[in-house]
C-alpha cells in the first residue's frame, strides 16, 4: 500500500504548533486503521489528497464504489458536521456513509474539479439558492439538534462581547459600524427576537464550499452539494454573509458597493429568504470577522476585506479601504 503523503498547504499549517505536528504524523496510521476497518482501498487513479482548511480528505474505493475519508483536525466546530450531514441525509449536501466518532469520516465522492466557485455569476446565484433550500430544514424533536450551536444565541454573546474586543484592540474602526452590528444583535439574538423559523444552517456556505456531484442526481441531471458544513440552528439568512465576502473582484466597478447590496438581494430571492435579514446578519458577521483578524498579525488584508463589505453593506464604504478589486481574495 502506497502511503499517502498530506498536501503541503496542510503540512505548512499544522508545523506551528506541537498538537498540529502530532496531528499530521497520526494521519498515516490513521488512514491505514480506517481502510482496514471499512473495507476501503486507496483509489490510486484518482486525484488528491485534498486539504480544507483543517482537514485531509483521500480518495478511496469500497468495491467498485468511490468514496473519500476526510480526517479533520479535532477544532471544536469540526464536530457539528457529522450531526448535519446525518441530518441532510445527502439532501443538498454531501451524503455520510460512515463515522467513528474521532473525526474520520467516509463521505460520496464529489467532483473537487466542479466548484461553485467558478460558475459565472448570475447562474451561481440559483445554484446557492437551491442548495440552501435543501439545506434549511426545520428543526424537530430529535435530541441530535441539541449538538448544535443556535445562532440567536450567539448574537446574545457577541452583543456583550463585541464591544469589549472592540475597546481592546484600541477602536480598529469607527463606533458607528460597532453600533450596527450590536443593533443586528439586539434585535436578532435571543432576547431581541421576534419570531423566525429556526432550520440547520450551513454557516460556511461559500462556492469552495458546494461542490458538483459526479454523474447525475436523482433526476439526471448534474447537480451540486455542500461539504465542509460548520452547522448551527437558526435562521437561514444566517448563511449569506460568505457569499458577499468572497469574488469581490467580480462585483460590477461603476457602483461595487451597489453591486454588493444586490448579490446580497439575489442570494436571499434565490433562497426564498428575507434580503434585509441576510444584509443585517452579513454585517454583525463581518464586524465580528473584522474584530478577530485585528487581533492576529499578519492579517491586515483580511481586515480592510471585512471592513469593506460590512460598511458596503451599511452603504457608508470606510474611507481610506482599497477598491473592491483590489481586496485581498479568497479563493
Amino acid at each position: 500500500m502506497s502511503a499517502v503523503i498530506a498536501p503541503e498547504e496542510l503540512v505548512r499549517r499544522f508545523s506551528r504548533t506541537a498538537a498540529g505536528r502530532s496531528w499530521l504524523d497520526s494521519l498515516p496510521d490513521r488512514i491505514e486503521q480506517r481502510l482496514r476497518t471499512w473495507g476501503l482501498r486507496l483509489d490510486e487513479s484518482a486525484a488528491g489528497p485534498w486539504s480544507g482548511f483543517g482537514s485531509m480528505v483521500v480518495a478511496v474505493m469500497r468495491g467498485a464504489e468511490p468514496l473519500v475519508l476526510k480526517l479533520a483536525y479535532p477544532y471544536p466546530e469540526s464536530s457539528s458536521e457529522p450531526v448535519a450531514l446525518r441530518l441532510w441525509d445527502g439532501d443538498g449536501a454531501v451524503r455520510l456513509i460512515d463515522e467513528d466518532g474521532d473525526g474520520a469520516l467516509l463521505l460520496e465522492r464529489l467532483d473537487a474539479g466542479r466548484r461553485l466557485q467558478d460558475v459565472p455569476f448570475p447562474e451561481a446565484t440559483a445554484v446557492w439558492g437551491e442548495v440552501v433550500r435543501r439545506l434549511s430544514i426545520p428543526e424537530d424533536d430529535r435530541p441530535v439538534w441539541a449538538a448544535l450551536d443556535r445562532i440567536d444565541a450567539r448574537a446574545e454573546r457577541w452583543s456583550d462581547e463585541l464591544p469589549e474586543r472592540w475597546a481592546r484592540l484600541d477602536r480598529p474602526f469607527p463606533r458607528w459600524l460597532l453600533e450596527a452590528a450590536l443593533d443586528v444583535c439586539a434585535t436578532r439574538g435571543a432576547v431581541g427576537r421576534r419570531g423566525g423559523i429556526d432550520v440547520l444552517v450551513h454557516t460556511d456556505l461559500h462556492g469552495m464550499n458546494i461542490l458538483g456531484t459526479i454523474g447525475g442526481t436523482s433526476d439526471g441531471m448534474p447537480g451540486f452539494r455542500a461539504i465542509d458544513p460548520q452547522a448551527a440552528v437558526g435562521e437561514a439568512e444566517f448563511a449569506v454573509a460568505p457569499m458577499l465576502w468572497n469574488r469581490l473582484p467580480v462585483l460590477h466597478l461603476g457602483d461595487p458597493v451597489e453591486a454588493l447590496l444586490e448579490r446580497c438581494h439575489a442570494l436571499a430571492t434565490a433562497a426564498g429568504i428575507d434580503s434585509e435579514g441576510a444584509r443585517e446578519w452579513a454585517v454583525l458577521r463581518e464586524v465580528e470577522n473584522a474584530l478577530w483578524y485585528a487581533a492576529k498579525p499578519g492579517h491586515e488584508g483580511d481586515l480592510e476585506r471585512s471592513l469593506w463589505v460590512a460598511s458596503a453593506l451599511c452603504s457608508q464604504p470606510l474611507p481610506g479601504l482599497p477598491d473592491a478589486w483590489e481586496l485581498k481574495r479568497l479563493d
